[in-house]
Parts: structure tokens; C-alpha cells; sequence
């Protein structure tokens, strides 16, 4: 089955635009915003979406990062994943708004993992999501605050999402 592309690079910049529009309005500004994005794309696009922020309101939106791999509940069935580094910025995220990154929402499984990792960070005032892509088939009552395309698919189709720092090349398509 050939690759279908459905977001370029103009598509992914639009869409991180408005959802960074999204999170400062929702929050009433970038005052008290954590951004975490979840290795590996989550943390590229947290890392953009923070340019956007502070471009649009200097000093908003610390970035960082957050594993998950030893939250996961699939572990024992798929222990190939190598853990990424955690970082928190300065502050931490007690009383702050914590915006979760990631780039493909799909069964919710890893945004559970999240919030139990946040859990042992801190008590943060609230936390949301923001994915550039949500595909659907939720197995978990989870559901994004901030999405960039909403692509319903099969349970068989497979989103990539490929980024430059990554992937030398910018696109989300589906197989």
C-alpha cells in the first residue's frame, strides 16, 4: 500500500500556528504555561510550538520533555522502547498549566502513561493536550484540547508523522 500525504510542511506550520493562537487564548495569555512535549516528534513539536508562543508573547510557554516509557502499560509485551530524557523546566509545574505534546493521538494509551508521570512530577492547576494529528479509536476517555487535523482512519491504516530535525523531510501521511 503507497503512502497517501495528507499534511506538508505549509499544512504542519499552519496548524502549530493555531494551535499555539489556541493554548494563549484558553490560558488568557502565556503567563504560568509549561509546555512537555512526549518524545520523540511531541518534543520537536512542543519545541516549535514555544518558538510560537514566544514570538506571539515573549516569555511564555517554558518548554521541556516528558517520558513515558516506564508509565507505559504495554511493557511487558513490547519492552523495546529506549527511555528518553525527562526535563522539567525551572519551576516545575505546580500550580501551572501543563500543555501535553505528542504528535499522533490514537488509542490514549500514552497520554495516560503521561499524566501518571506528572503525577510524580507535581500537582499541576490543569493539564491539556495538544497533538498535531487525532485519528481516533480511543481506547481511554481521552481526548485533545488542541488538535491540528483530525484524520479519521482504520484500525489497519498507519499515520507517520516525519519531521526535518528528524526525518529530513516534513509531512504526516497514511498507509
Amino acid at each position: 500500500m503507497t503512502a497517501r500525504v495528507v499534511l506538508q510542511q505549509a499544512d504542519i506550520a499552519r496548524a502549530l500556528t493555531r494551535i499555539s493562537h489556541e493554548i494563549l487564548e484558553s490560558n488568557r495569555g502565556g503567563s504560568d504555561l509549561v509546555i512537555l512535549g512526549i518524545p520523540t516528534r511531541g518534543v520537536l513539536l512542543a519545541e516549535r510550538i514555544g518558538r510560537i508562543l514566544d514570538s506571539i508573547e515573549p516569555g511564555s510557554g517554558t518548554v521541556g520533555s516528558l517520558d513515558v516509557t516506564m508509565y507505559r502499560d504495554d511493557l511487558a509485551t513490547n519492552p523495546t522502547r529506549t527511555p528518553a530524557r525527562t526535563a522539567i523546566p525551572d519551576g516545575g509545574i505546580d500550580g501551572k498549566t501543563v500543555v501535553l505534546v505528542d504528535d499522533v493521538l490514537y488509542s490514549g494509551r500514552t497520554i495516560r502513561a503521561a499524566l501518571d508521570a506528572l503525577g510524580d512530577i507535581g500537582r499541576a492547576r490543569a493539564v491539556r493536550l495538544a497533538v498535531l494529528v487525532d485519528r481516533g479509536h480511543r481506547e481511554l476517555p481521552i481526548r485533545a484540547d488542541f488538535v491540528g487535523k483530525n484524520l479519521p482512519t482504520s484500525a489497519s491504516e498507519r499515520i507517520n508523522v516525519r519531521l526535518a530535525e528528524t526525518d529530513d523531510r516534513e509531512e504526516v501521511t497514511i498507509q
